[in-house]
């Protein structure tokens, strides 16, 4: 079944979803990634094209999407058809090839539907950016200090 516009059947038309599993006030992220189950699940239905579901951020209450690639593969997992993307995985955080790796197995179990979209921001508040930025330099002292002895 595709989706209807107008009362009109949407053949010549593309439609996707932009989710980015809001948490509501008075409900858990548990609840908001249960409602973004059901939306997937439901546009995959309804014969949409793409379910983007949305960049990661950290530390937002409102917001409950830190890690894409899981998401994805649940998402994957419990549709058909629907091509399934990030919106943005935050690449300042991790190794480019370990994102590259990580979506190529996504491929693999589900083939000609994931997408991959990167960016650089920090996809949260400036607290978690120090912290990170002081993660990857202890991390970068203590392989420098290993490979010297």
């Amino acid at each position: 079944m595709r989706p209807r516009l107008a009362g009109r059947c949407c053949h010549d038309q593309t439609l996707s979803v932009l989710d980015q599993t809001p948490v509501i006030h008075g409900h858990s992220t548990a609840d908001a990634i249960a409602a973004t189950l059901d939306l997937a699940q439901l546009a995959d239905d309804l014969g949409y094209t793409r379910y983007w579901w949305c960049a990661e951020h950290h530390g937002l209450h409102g917001v409950s999407n830190p890690c894409p690639e899981v998401m994805l593969a649940r998402i994957d997992s419990l549709t058909k058809c629907i091509r399934i993307g990030s919106g943005g995985v935050m690449l300042p955080h991790y190794s480019p090839f370990k994102v590259a790796e990580q979506f190529l197995i996504l491929e693999a179990l589900f083939p000609n539907r994931v997408d991959l979209g990167v960016g650089r921001a920090p996809g949260g508040d400036m607290v978690r950016r120090r912290r990170s930025r002081r993660a990857r330099t202890i991390a970068a002292a203590c392989s420098r200090s290993r490979s010297r002895n």
